[in-house]
């Protein structure tokens, strides 16, 4: 217990010394496991893990989303999905917001990054809207929080990550996130209107497009929401799994990219590049948390602590309650990725022990990685903003994403109540 404890001291020492999340945890695992078990039997067990996990055929899954959103990315659909959105909503008070609250959903779901939403964005929305004269506030906030979205909506690299470090289905937790992850866009479009009637200064709404034009920019978008029904509906549906609807997904969006003329042997050179850098730091990431995991079970801090828990006396709902206030707290000075590798291993035998789903509890814990990006004092997309529009005060984007903020808590707290919310799309899958 105590060696675990020191471990995870180590850890954050580690992190807050700008040390690799991967090489931090991977680093004290090997030497927590040798001070418990001797050099020998710490390298085989080492050994077994990496080579379990590297032979591992659902790992396949991630390397194959990432190209399938490279794909996607480099066929230009950023700009396309914020012209569609644009074109129905931006007559509307706050239109250009509620737009790119949309798009950024759309965008970020199909290319598995919210960091490389909010830059991907913040090219293609900010200057419509600060040109229309909305609030500097309003319009980072919506760009900065609208990223956050698409990492809950299949497919979902965080998700993967769970359902890979725990051993739930892939599939399931696709499906789990799809209704929170729609309600979550709704909430943020929501807040958007609230502000906008409160202050209407904020977001003036734009000239209305006619139903030619709407209709015209329906055609940037169809072919990757026809290859979206097929991969989500066919995991459904129960036509393949999640690791075969990848690879009918990087094939479909190839294609797409293909048929749009934007892929020049440079272009599909540099998708192929790009995959392999995000996948190799992923796997180190998640190699490194699953060696982590596996010091935590040899110094036996998840069944101290779900034995403690458990004989409590505390109702379950409170232990939860109390996980996500954690999370919370910690997601204001870590990194998201980072938080949920360190902790799923510790809090998810409790989680079990007290009879939740771990479906259910994989969506709350990505729900609570969203709040983390846009949190104060650390949230990444905000920084990743601000450094994308130097001119705007990094007070002023955080007094913007401060009422998606209050929205997000709603939503989680909706979720925690009703774990149906999460739980209808997978308990219906064939």
């Amino acid at each position: 217990m105590e060696a675990a404890i020191l471990g995870i001291v180590v850890v954050m020492t580690l992190l807050v010394l700008g040390v690799p999340i991967g090489f931090a945890m991977g680093g004290v695992a090997i030497v927590g496991m040798t001070i418990l078990i001797g050099w020998n039997p710490a390298l085989s067990l080492v050994g077994t893990t990496l080579v379990t996990t590297a032979q591992s055929y659902e790992l396949s899954v991630i390397p194959l989303f990432i190209l399938m959103g490279n794909f996607v990315v480099g066929a230009g659909l950023s700009r396309e999905l914020y012209r569609m959105s644009n074109a129905f909503l931006g007559h509307f008070r706050g239109g250009l917001a509620l737009s790119t609250i949309l798009a950024s959903a759309g965008f970020s779901s199909v290319s598995g990054s919210s960091l490389g939403t909010v830059a991907t964005m913040s090219k293609v929305a900010m200057e419509p809207m600060r040109n229309y004269g909305y609030a500097s506030s309003l319009a980072a906030g919506s760009v900065a929080s609208g990223a956050t979205l698409g990492i809950l909506i299949p497919p979902s690299v965080p998700l993967i990550l769970y359902g890979l470090m725990t051993g739930t289905d892939i599939g399931r937790l696709f499906l789990a996130g799809i209704l929170p992850g729609l309600f979550g866009v709704a909430m943020y479009m929501a807040t958007v209107v609230v502000v906008t009637a409160r202050n209407p200064a904020l977001g003036p709404p734009s000239e209305r497009a006619s139903w030619s034009e709407r209709w015209q920019s329906l055609r940037g978008v169809w072919g990757i929401v026809v290859l979206f029904l097929i991969v989500i509906g066919g995991i459904y549906l129960g036509v393949f799994t999640a690791t075969e609807a990848a690879g009918v997904g990087a094939f479909g969006a190839f294609v797409f990219a293909l048929l749009r003329g934007q892929l020049t042997p440079r272009k599909l050179l540099a998708v192929f590049v790009d995959c392999l850098q995000i996948t190799t730091a992923l796997f180190t990431v998640l190699f490194g948390a699953l060696m982590f995991s596996s010091f935590m079970n040899l110094a036996r801090l998840p069944e101290v602590l779900a034995t403690t828990i458990l004989g409590s006396g505390l109702s379950p709902l409170l232990v939860v309650l109390v996980i996500c206030i954690i999370y919370i707290i910690l997601g204001c000075m870590l990194e998201s990725i980072s938080m949920m590798l360190l902790t799923v291993p510790i809090f998810f035998p409790i989680i079990i022990g007290l009879g939740f789903d771990p479906v259910w509890f994989g969506i709350i814990v990505v729900v609570v990685i969203e709040i983390s990006l846009i949190t104060p004092p650390v949230g990444m997309n905000v920084f990743v903003l601000r450094s994308m529009q130097p001119d705007i005060p990094l007070v002023t984007i955080f007094r913007g994403v401060m009422p998606f903020i209050v929205a997000d808590f709603f939503r989680l707290a909706i979720l925690v109540l009703i774990p149906a919310w999460s739980l209808f799309l997978p308990n219906l899958m064939r």
